[in-house]
This record gives C-alpha cells, sequence and structure tokens, in this order.
C-alpha cells in the first residue's frame, strides 16, 4: 500500500504556508494528543513495562503528529507505524489495553492523505488492531469474550473514531492553506495593478509626446525646401518636448511626479484590502497641503514594500497635520531594517525639511515621515 508524502498535497507545501500550517499543527493537534497519551500513561500503567511501551507508543505517535505538516511526514510515519504495531502487540501480551493508543493515532494520521482507496486501507487498519489485540487470549484464558470485546472491539472501533476526526482535521488544514494561497495571490495582484497603473501613468507621460513629435518631425521635414526658419522653430520645439518628457519620465520612475494625498490613501486600502489585509486609517487632523504630496509618496512606496515583502495581517496608517506613520504586522526579525526604495524618499525628504525613519520590533514595521519645520511654522 502506498501513502503519499504530505508534500504531494502542494497545497500545504511552500514557503509562508507551509510555515503557518505547521505553528497551526504544533498549536491545536499535538498538545491535545498528548495530554490524552499522558492521562491513559498515569491511569492504566500497572507496572514499570507498561509504562516503557506506553512511553515509546506516545512518542512515535507525537513524532508523526509534529511531522504531518512538513514534507517529510512519510519518513516519519512508515517507521512510526512499525513501532506502534509493535507496542500494541507487546502491550496486548501483556495485559495493557491502553498501549493501542500510539497505533490508532499514527494510522489515523496515514489514512486521510490517501489520493485512493482510503476506505479499504481504513478497513485494513482496524483489522490490523484487532487482530494485534486479540492476541492477548493466547496469553490468559479467562473471560475471552470481555477480552477480545477489550482488546480487539473497542481499539478497533476507537482507530475508526480518531480517522473520522482526521479526515475533518485535514479538510480544516486544507481550507487555511487555500485562504492563506488566496491571500498571497490577492497581494502578487495587487502588486501587479500597481505596477499596471505605473505602466499607465508612463504611458500618458510619453504617449502624447511621442505622437507630438511625429507630427512635428513630419512637419518640419515639409518646411525644409519653403520654410527653413518655421522648420528650425518646430525643431526647437521638438527638443524642448523631449526635455520635458524625459524629466517627467525621471520623476515618475522615482516616485517624485506630483500625487495626491487622498488618492493614494484611496488606493492603499483598496490594495490591501484585496490582499485580505486589514486597514485602519486614523487622522489627528487635516494633513497640510503643502507636505501631501511627499507624504503620498511615502505611503506609495510603503504600500508597495507591504505587500512585497511582509506577511502582514494587519496595517494601520495614521495621518497628522505634518505626518504620516504605517505600521504593519508580519515583518521577518532577520537584521535591521532595509529602506530599499524607500532611501531615495529619505534623500528627498531631507531637502525638504523632512524626516524619515523606519524601525521593526516584536514582528511589527514601522514608517514615518514628518516635517518638524512646517508643523513650528503651522503652529506660529
Amino acid at each position: 500500500m502506498e501513502v503519499p508524502t504530505i508534500a504531494r498535497r502542494t497545497s500545504w507545501t511552500g514557503g509562508a504556508v507551509q510555515d503557518r500550517l505547521r505553528r497551526l499543527n504544533l498549536i491545536t493537534t499535538v498538545p491535545p494528543l498528548a495530554f490524552v497519551g499522558v492521562l491513559l500513561l498515569v491511569f492504566t500503567a500497572r507496572t514499570w513495562w507498561h509504562v516503557v511501551i506506553q512511553v515509546v507508543g506516545l512518542i512515535a505517535a507525537l513524532a508523526t503528529a509534529e511531522r504531518w505538516t512538513a514534507g517529510d511526514f512519510l519518513r516519519v510515519a512508515r517507521p512510526s507505524l512499525v513501532v506502534t504495531s509493535l507496542v500494541w502487540l507487546a502491550g496486548a501480551l501483556t495485559d495493557d489495553p491502553s498501549s493501542f493508543y500510539g497505533l490508532s493515532l499514527v494510522g489515523s494520521f496515514l489514512i486521510p492523505p490517501l489520493p485512493r482507496r482510503r476506505i479499504p486501507a481504513l478497513a485494513g487498519l482496524a483489522v490490523l488492531v484487532a487482530v494485534l489485540g486479540a492476541t492477548n487470549v493466547l496469553v490468559h484464558d479467562d473471560r475471552v469474550g470481555a477480552r477480545l470485546i477489550q482488546f480487539a472491539a473497542i481499539p478497533a472501533a476507537a482507530v475508526l473514531i480518531s480517522t473520522v476526526f482526521m479526515f475533518a482535521s485535514q479538510r480544516f488544514f486544507d481550507l487555511i492553506a487555500e485562504l492563506e494561497q488566496s491571500r498571497e495571490r490577492e497581494a502578487e495582484l495587487a502588486v501587479i495593478r500597481e505596477r499596471v497603473r505605473f505602466a499607465g501613468d508612463l504611458h500618458d507621460i510619453q504617449g502624447h509626446t511621442l505622437h507630438v513629435v511625429k507630427l512635428k518631425v513630419a512637419l518640419a521635414e515639409k518646411l525644409l525646401d519653403s520654410d527653413v526658419d518655421r522648420a528650425r522653430a518646430e525643431l526647437a520645439e521638438v527638443r524642448s518636448l523631449v526635455g520635458d518628457t524625459i524629466v517627467q519620465t525621471k520623476e515618475l520612475a522615482y516616485a517624485q511626479r506630483r500625487l495626491n494625498l487622498s488618492a493614494e490613501l484611496e488606493n492603499a486600502k483598496n490594495l490591501f484590502e484585496a490582499a485580505g489585509i486589514h486597514v485602519r486609517v486614523e487622522r489627528e487632523s487635516e494633513v497640510d497641503a503643502r507636505v501631501g504630496e511627499l507624504l503620498g509618496q511615502v505611503l506609495r512606496e510603503t504600500t508597495t514594500n507591504i505587500l512585497r515583502h511582509a506577511q502582514a495581517r494587519q496595517v494601520r496608517i495614521t495621518l497628522s497635520r505634518c505626518g504620516i506613520a504605517i505600521v504593519n504586522d508580519g515583518a521577518a526579525d532577520n537584521g535591521p531594517p532595509e529602506l530599499s526604495g524607500l532611501s531615495a524618499l529619505r534623500h528627498r525628504l531631507g531637502e525638504n525639511g523632512g524626516e524619515l525613519e523606519v524601525s521593526r520590533s516584536d514582528g511589527r514595521f514601522r514608517t514615518a515621515a514628518a516635517f518638524p519645520s512646517k508643523s513650528r511654522e503651522g503652529g506660529r
């Protein structure tokens, strides 16, 4: 019987999705299983031998549970199935009915990921548990009927029940994986939409200019033989127009084109919400029009950085009269924060009396821009 590795469940693998599922598994699955195993050990083990075999079975079961959402699940689960089968056999022979616990767990983890024939596999597992448990009557010939119920029927039924719960648990994890992947796709689409918007701005700048240049060059060619002075004037206009377009293109490339803060704020909210990120906007006061453009540039660049580099769930944007602060969670704690595209904006803000600060703490990234000089001027 071939049991596929969890890595074949493509919805469970890949970067942040798998990391999140593993954390969820360690919180919601492993501790309850360990708690039940310890209770059985405390209340049912009657000899040191029972303690040993139950501990071995529990360790094998917990190892399987821990690796359930990892790519090497099968590498651990197969040996654990053998170990827990031997533990149950030893428990049945030594009159320990609780030692089937490890086998029931490992088997229930193995059945749901099967791509087909899961019902026959489940039936085979139940038969295996019952047969191993029935060996108890080979060494204890009293109360045969009661022993078969205790060591064969009840453990087999427990395996069936635990596997049904694992089917439900796997479906829950599948839904979590689908939601996480949908969130990642939405974030990628949001970045793509931002790039398309940039391309649209570039087209607005250069498309009209190139069309006018084409017409003026064609006109200058016609005027070369009849009106040289007029042709020179047309070519001079072409040179000036091209120069202006170069300046506008450079401004666009460095996020220096005039921006409307309100429009950028609305666009940022739409992008975050499309990526499944909760956004909260706090306005301490109306923003000074003199700094709105630069604050809009900071907001645009920060929005792109969050969508591309963070695993954010929440973003808080705070607007003051001469400043803006953007705080997001999901930041990786690996070294000092990097400014990336914000480095050019820090220089430009400095030239206009502003300050740009970034900081990271406890998985939160904060980007703040302020113009203290203009704030003092407004207060006079």
